[in-house]
């Protein structure tokens, strides 16, 4: 009891002097594990390897293949079987190196006595589009709330620190129509456009997450603490990263930042933008990983709007209205899909439906014959997994899994 008491004592004062040091956000009421969907000795093994440079999603997952997903012995792994298991010489020695300076007991208390939630590969609660991307990081650490709206209507809003009058008219526009609308803003918590979606989002009493290109206890650019801050104590949305306590922001950590961005979210919008901005490796890797582009056109004079342009003359999809959007992503029914989501069960005509989709186009013809249910069911019961956001319409009579 007294060890639980100095527990409670040491994060009260952690809390304090990182309020009053403008550079963390304490969410005290948050369980660090809330799935437990492992047991913590595991989940101390898989943080640890969260903070050992090298060893990234593809890596991981081939240490959880060649050890039979036994996340401790691949932790304590020789050299020779590192290097049987596929890691390469170079890197492996330097995770030897690392291993030897990081405690994986000490990394879960840390986040247990700051209540850091922690989401990983194997918890229900990992965003499913995320999921799907390459370079997915194993573990997600977390301040605030996701609801399942969040895993699955979430569009990312990116561009310029250096906005004109425009870019903060149209960011404003799009992110408060688009909150309103149910879709919850992604953006990186940065300068500038990232900053104005975020923001309106929230005023619209919508929802928003901010992805960090830091650990949780450095909140950049600090000018945005409050912003952060207002983010997780609204209940509103949520603060995530991949990267560990104590990470600072440098520049290398940017693009997978980024990378997480697009694959949070349906589609990106990019407001406002030059040549050479960040917004456009979210773009990039939004175009990379299957999801939709889309680029508010700019004045053809304007250097914060060339990147936006290039973007459109690549194959961008120009948007001038939020229905655009809407529209390109099937959208306009997320009010009502939440809804039906919430009060209608799952039947065994969607169950068999279920095994025969994917997410490549299959006709309604095609189900038909795969599952052998009268064709006007099928149509019926596809109408209701529409609605409850189960799949979408991939036009031409065509379907696929919205998750």
């Amino acid at each position: 009891m007294g060890k639980l008491i100095r527990g409670r004592e040491e994060f009260a004062r952690r809390a304090l002097r990182y309020a009053t040091t403008g550079t963390y956000i304490a969410d005290a009421k948050a369980h660090y594990y809330p799935s437990e969907s492992m047991p913590l000795d595991q989940l101390a093994h898989w943080i640890a390897f969260s903070r050992a440079t090298g060893i990234g999603p593809h890596r991981f997952q081939t240490l959880l293949d060649f050890f039979h997903d036994d996340v401790i012995a691949a932790w304590n792994a020789s050299r020779a079987d590192l290097l049987h298991a596929g890691i390469e010489e170079k890197v492996a020695e330097r995770f030897l190196q690392q291993r030897e300076t990081i405690v994986p007991a000490r990394e879960l208390e840390r986040l247990e006595k700051l209540r850091i939630q922690i989401i990983t590969w194997r918890d229900a609660a990992y965003p499913p589009l995320l999921r799907r991307i390459d370079y997915a990081p194993p573990v997600l650490y977390m301040c605030g709330n996701l609801t399942d709206d969040d895993r699955n209507y979430a569009l990312a809003i990116v561009g310029t620190r250096r906005m004109s009058v425009y870019g903060r008219q149209v960011t404003e526009h799009f992110a408060t129509d688009l909150a309103r609308g149910k879709i919850t803003i992604v953006s990186g918590l940065a300068r500038g456009v990232d900053t104005v979606a975020h923001t309106a989002a929230l005023d619209a009493g919508g929802r928003t997450i901010a992805v960090l290109a830091s650990g949780l206890d450095i909140i950049y650019p600090q000018e945005n603490y409050s912003l952060a801050r207002r983010i997780v104590e609204s209940g509103q949305g949520a603060l995530l990263t991949p990267f560990p306590l104590g990470v600072k922001p440098d520049k290398g950590n940017f693009p997978a930042r980024n990378h997480i961005i697009s694959g949070l979210s349906l589609g990106v919008l990019v407001t406002e933008a030059p040549n050479q901005s960040g917004a456009l490796i979210t773009a990039n890797s939004a175009l990379d990983q299957g999801r939709e582009v889309f680029a508010v056109p700019g004045g053809i004079f304007s250097q914060s709007s060339a990147g936006v342009n290039k973007l459109i003359q690549e194959g961008a999809q120009p948007v001038t209205s939020v229905n655009d959007i809407l529209e390109r992503l099937n959208l306009f029914m997320v009010p009502q899909q939440a809804e039906a989501q919430a009060v209608l069960p799952e039947n065994d005509e969607e169950r068999t439906l279920l095994k025969h989709l994917s997410h490549e186009p299959c006709h309604i013809d095609e189900l038909t014959r795969a599952t052998s249910l009268p064709a006007a069911l099928v149509a019926s019961t596809l109408t209701m997994m529409e609605l409850k956001g189960m799949v979408r319409a991939a036009g031409n009579m065509q379907y696929i899994l919205a998750r």
